[in-house]
């Protein structure tokens, strides 16, 4: 690539950006169609696109019927195809486009791959729909059987042919493309499963497929499923406004999958051409078969086929802008879904999880109380209501509940209130105990000066105090026979931000502990908003929701006001969204760093009318870059010993833990030298946007 600052362009992190083409055709008239082609190939260059695909027989039309024996249009779909190649000479893009073929006295209803003014291929179509309104097998001969491997036509010579070739570009090694024509998804084993064996990660299907009530759900279905089961990408471009409606109506239904995610998709029965786009993330393809061993396993049953499958290299011209973002950008919040209807049931899920973890656990103990410290803060508010949950569902009084707060020396009135109202709304059993003089004992048997008078606020200060909560839960646990409910996340869990062993770090069972910060507090929103634990706790909720963020371990500064978590391990929104993009894909920090660029770089962005405010701001790739150097630093180097033994809890996404016994198996003793390395090539400033 040529870019000068090649960083902000989507092509330089192993995206790339497709198109999916539904042209208005007149059947048996190949040169106009050929022209309609040419224009929507420049539209999709214009578009930056490096791949653009049209529907089957387009060239010629699907429905021309008889009319395919004619010499006349076997002869004018081929001039159009080297209109096609000629004018894509001077085009930055692969194309696939459709027609008749003939290749040793048998005509094959086939897709062209065109690029840079050559044809690199030609793939006939394998199954031949012979049933209700179809009558292929009247015209074509079925291209698994047809003799030969190359082609050749007039200006053409040599050229490769058949239904085992895909084509991998050479400058992007991760782009392979094959294709299959229609019909082939709609069989049990398509085409395009054994081709993703061979390593294809971009499948495209040049289809017709007329109108009928329903089919579009039906084909939607297949193109995803498809798409998830191969991991692959698959782009369908389907017939649309032209093809003849002697007895047939076409809708033009084109889409675009990627890992099983429909991420484009046309209007049906448009009166005009359309072009839809998206990015594909070829890397996050690569990943995902890497880490399911299954793909493995099945490419090494299949290897006879996949042996037969002819790689075919070319260059991929690739769009060198200086600025390229995503046109999608990604989800500022990946733990979260932007979907109200989607993120509803999402937090029903994860809660109901939650919940199911906490009743089998009390059920295997045999023991009948929960014992919890309620801080006033988010994650204790959240475990307070996964505990009334579980004892609403084991028919146990709320009382059961042994709830503690837990005032220290930096314990603000405002968070003190909130943990009594909270545990009175929810009519659990409410105990305060003033943990100052336990921890001031502690703070005199160790020598520290803070218990002479001085205000010394260190690590062991802070620690002193986290520790003593945790040691008066497990002896109150011991006393009353119950069981400590621990309540960090994950979020603190990836930063290291918990007081090891006898602190929050520690519990009988964590409910959290796979709960990012930024989900917990969609969560209590959640709970807000279905009401039904009551008006009083939803709005002691909502007080809880509108606090800062703090440990309260220090005293509140003149000046700078309240400790504050997010000042020492970074906004949780950025470190939330750094950890599912390290953690679920392992991307390294070129990529993560671009893809949050994308997401967070609009400050007037906004996925859905009540985000938070203070989560509308947008960060500059100065700001990203630094704060993803603290997450490397204490992910990968400074932590891992805190999560090797955490407390058992139920995984509750595909995002992921870090349960040593469950998604996350790392040494201790790593150090995290890669990452700030690849860190070194974020730059610290964007270039000004291109006008």
């Amino acid at each position: 690539m040529n870019s000068k600052d090649p960083f902000f362009n989507l092509y330089s992190h192993d995206f790339v950006r497709v198109a999916v083409a539904i042209p208005e055709v007149r059947v048996a008239d190949p040169g106009w169609n050929a022209a309609r082609t040419v224009d929507l190939m420049r539209e999709a260059a214009r578009r930056q696109a490096c791949l653009v695909v049209f529907p089957e027989l387009g060239l010629t039309a699907y429905s021309c019927e008889d009319l395919f024996h004619q010499e006349a249009l076997l002869e004018a779909g081929l001039l159009a195809l080297a209109q096609v190649v000629q004018a894509s000479a001077d085009m930055p893009l692969v194309t696939v486009v459709g027609l008749p073929v003939r290749h040793r006295g048998l005509l094959y209803n086939c897709a062209a791959v065109v690029c840079n003014g050559r044809l690199l291929g030609v793939v006939p179509k394998t199954y031949l729909p012979n049933y209700r309104e179809y009558y292929e097998a009247r015209h074509f001969a079925a291209g698994d059987e047809a003799p030969g491997d190359t082609l050749d036509l007039p200006g053409f010579p040599g050229t490769p042919f058949g239904t085992r070739l895909q084509f991998q570009a050479a400058n992007q090694p991760l782009f392979v493309l094959a294709v299959e024509i229609c019909e082939d998804l709609w069989v049990p084993i398509p085409p395009s499963s054994i081709a993703a064996l061979a390593g294809a990660t971009v499948i495209v299907n040049p289809s017709a497929s007329n109108a009928t009530i329903g089919k579009e759900a039906y084909r939607r279905q297949l193109v995803s499923n498809q798409s998830g089961r191969c991991l692959s990408a698959y782009l369908y471009s389907a017939s649309g406004r032209g093809e003849s409606t002697t007895d047939l109506a076409w809708d033009g239904h084109g889409m675009i999958a990627d890992y099983g995610e429909i991420k484009a998709e046309s209007e049906r029965f448009a009166d005009r051409d359309q072009l839809i786009t998206a990015d594909l993330d070829l890397l996050r393809l690569q990943q995902e078969r890497m880490r399911q061993n299954t793909f493995g396993e099945t490419v090494a049953r299949f290897h006879e086929a996949v042996a037969a499958v002819e790689t075919i290299p070319f260059e991929l011209p690739l769009p060198d802008r200086d600025v390229l973002p995503l046109q999608t950008p990604p989800l500022r919040y990946p733990y979260v879904p932007s979907d109200p209807r989607e993120r509803s049931a999402r937090c029903r899920d994860v809660f109901h999880i939650q919940v199911q973890g906490l009743v089998t656990r009390l059920k295997s103990t045999g023991l009948k109380k929960l014992v919890l410290g309620i801080s006033g803060g988010l994650d204790s508010a959240h475990a307070l209501l996964v505990a009334v949950e579980a004892a609403n569902a084991l028919q146990i009084p709320h009382k059961n509940i042994l709830a503690y707060t837990l005032p220290g020396f930096a314990t603000s009135k405002r968070s003190l209130a909130l943990a009594h109202r909270l545990m009175v709304a929810l009519d659990v059993s409410a105990t305060e105990i003033d943990i100052r003089p336990s921890c001031l004992q502690m703070l005199k048997d160790i020598g520290h000066p803070f218990h002479d008078g001085e205000p010394v606020y260190d690590i062991t200060f802070e620690n002193v105090q986290a520790g003593e909560r945790t040691s008066h839960l497990f002896r109150l646990a011991n006393q009353h026979g119950g069981l400590v409910v621990g309540t960090s996340d994950l979020s603190e869990l990836a930063l290291g931000w918990s007081t090891y062993g006898v602190g929050d770090h520690m519990s009988h069972y964590h409910v959290n502990a796979s709960v990012p910060k930024t989900l917990i507090q969609y969560l209590i929103r959640w709970v807000m908003e279905n009401g039904h634990m009551g008006q009083p706790v939803s709005e002691a909720l909502a007080s809880v929701l509108a606090s800062d963020i703090s440990p309260e371990l220090v005293p509140e500064h003149p000046t700078n006001g309240v400790q504050r978590s997010e000042e020492t391990v970074g906004p949780y929104p950025l470190q939330d969204f750094n950890l599912y993009h390290t953690l679920r894909f392992g991307f390294g920090p070129e990529r993560v760093a671009f893809l949050s660029w994308c997401a967070w770089r609009d400050p007037a962005a906004g996925e859905w009318p009540n985000i938070p405010e203070a989560d509308r701001t947008g960060y500059s790739i100065g700001e990203i870059r630094h704060w993803l150097e603290v997450f490397i630093k204490r992910f990968f180097q400074a932590s891992q010993f805190k999560r090797s033994c955490i407390a058992n809890a139920p995984k509750v996404g595909s995002g992921g833990s870090l349960s040593p016994r469950g998604d996350w198996r790392a040494p201790s003793d790593a150090v995290a030298t890669p990452w700030l390395r690849a860190l070194e090539r974020v730059p610290q400033a964007a270039p000004e946007p291109q006008r």
